[in-house]
């Protein structure tokens, strides 16, 4: 019994040196491949084997590339290009076939991808006139390459970024530079003759909506101009209205007053012109009394002085006969 516990606690130490010795824990920035039936595949667990499997790191690698290309008219250009790639989650048989069973095997097809990208922009440049070449479509024409670099290398481009782009020729260079300042001078001169054409329409868009709403309050103060004109008009024709009416009432107040006065002339003396005019001829023999009348009593004036020169007549001859 003792034998057999000492053979199984050496065949557990065994085991444990063993799995000690061959068993890793993942990292979290790494990536474990491993071979499955001529494929290569991914490992998502924790613990790996490690003769059994490769560790590749997550991280991105930088890639940089100077050299010079010509154009249409075998005219040289000069080009300096930096990105970085890093391994393509799909395509890690590509990226063992090119950088091999090795942890640099990223780093390696790195290497190859500076290869691949100096054979991509020479078949580019090599189509285009040195003026038409441009950063901007020289990353757009990479960048669409991306899928050959995850089948062929097993790696993808993360970024990518042109230095440089510059005729090796330094009298083109300078040429190109003059084209170009009178490419911007041009598009400058245009976007301000666009702005100074927008900023006068919103002016006279501006004018034409103050005009409009200056016409429009200008025929709202002709209303109601017209309306008070309207009521001024109601206004004065009553107000001649009343007035013709008091006329109307003087006048048949003083008809009446001197229709009394016909028929009883003894109350003429009642009259306030009459009394001072008595008054005056006591006082004074050679007095003269001055009778005003208003316009209202001259319309009927005639016959009230004739009622006055017959009272004054009748007065004259009494005082003869005393």
């Amino acid at each position: 019994m003792d034998t057999m516990r000492i053979v199984l606690g050496s065949i557990a130490l065994v085991c444990i040196f063993v799995s000690l010795f061959e068993y890793r824990i993942r990292k979290a920035d790494d990536l474990v491949i491993y071979e499955t039936k001529g494929q290569i595949a991914l490992r998502k667990s924790l613990i790996y084997p490690r003769h059994f499997s490769l560790p590749l790191k997550r991280t991105i690698y930088p890639i940089q590339l100077n050299t010079e290309m010509t154009a249409v008219g075998n005219l040289g250009v000069s080009i300096k290009l930096i990105g970085s790639v890093a391994p393509s989650l799909e395509y890690f048989q590509s990226l063992v076939r090119v950088g091999g069973w090795r942890e640099d095997a990223v780093a390696r097809a790195a290497e190859e991808a500076q290869v691949l990208l100096q054979g991509l922009i020479k078949e580019y440049t090599e189509r285009f006139e040195i003026q038409e070449l441009s950063s901007t479509n020289i990353l757009n024409y990479l960048y669409e390459k991306d899928p050959l670099f995850k089948e062929k290398l097993g790696i993808e481009l993360v970024s990518l970024a042109v230095q440089s782009l510059e005729p090796t020729d330094p009298e083109i260079a300078f040429a190109l530079r003059q084209q170009e300042q009178a490419r911007l001078l041009e598009q400058t001169e245009r976007l301000s003759h666009q702005a100074r054409a927008a900023a006068a329409k919103a002016k006279y868009q501006t004018e034409e909506e103050i005009a409009e709403m200056d016409h429009e309050l200008e025929l709202k103060k002709i209303k109601l101009d017209k309306v008070l004109f309207e009521k001024e008009s109601a206004l004065s024709l009553q107000r001649l209205e009343d007035e013709l009416t008091r006329n109307r009432m003087r006048l048949a107040f003083e008809k009446e007053e001197v229709d009394v006065l016909k028929s009883s002339p003894e109350l003429l003396m009642l009259t306030p012109q009459a009394a001072r005019l008595a008054e005056a001829s006591q006082n004074l023999k050679n007095a003269r009394t001055v009778i005003s009348f208003t316009p209202q009593e001259l319309t009927y004036g005639s016959e009230l002085l004739g009622l006055f020169q017959q009272l004054m007549q009748k007065v004259l001859e009494a005082k003869k006969d005393d």
